[in-house]
């Protein structure tokens, strides 16, 4: 039997923040689940950086996004750290998707490769992280970001530290 897709019906909160001491029953899939269902709020640096949550399944986690001129950097373009940003959430909250309820992550360190850049008028961007093995300790995660025409503008991986939510 297939675990279910968490899908983004819009039905979000405002953007806040939340104690994680308020959410360590649930397990990850079952946080994304309540984001979406708008019972806890989604993290605000999604309304500072134009990016929403769109999907999660045990070990996939989707995120979609706009860039903006709001981004720009003196060259130009989109900054990378925009790209970096989306990759960090896809890849590491891939990860949290595995996890069971009282245990938490963070991440260690990621790595990207930009490969396409981004303009304001790219469009709608996609990031889409899935996990490459967790652990009892560690976990790792590759992902990418692609627009609507398929072409890949970032890709990269993560290693997560897991650990138990008590220990926040």
């Amino acid at each position: 039997m297939t675990a279910p897709i968490v899908r983004n019906t819009g039905a979000f909160a405002p953007h806040g923040t939340i104690d994680p001491r308020e959410t360590v029953h649930l397990s990850g899939l079952e946080f994304f689940q309540a984001i979406v269902d708008g019972k806890i709020p989604p993290p605000p640096i999604g309304k500072t950086l134009n990016f929403w949550p769109a999907e999660f399944e045990h070990g996939r986690a989707v995120f979609e996004g706009e860039p903006t001129r709001d981004f720009y950097n003196p060259i130009g373009s989109i900054h990378g750290s925009y790209a970096a940003a989306l990759l960090d959430s896809a890849m590491s909250c891939a990860v949290h998707t595995t996890l069971a309820a009282g245990c938490a992550y963070t991440t260690l360190e990621y790595k990207i490769n930009l490969t396409r850049g981004m303009s304001d008028k790219t469009g709608r961007i996609r990031a889409e992280g899935k996990i490459l093995q967790v652990g009892k300790r560690i976990g790792t995660a590759e992902g990418k970001i692609t627009d609507a025409q398929g072409r890949v503008l970032a890709h990269g991986s993560t290693t997560c530290l897991i650990f138990e939510a008590a220990k926040l």
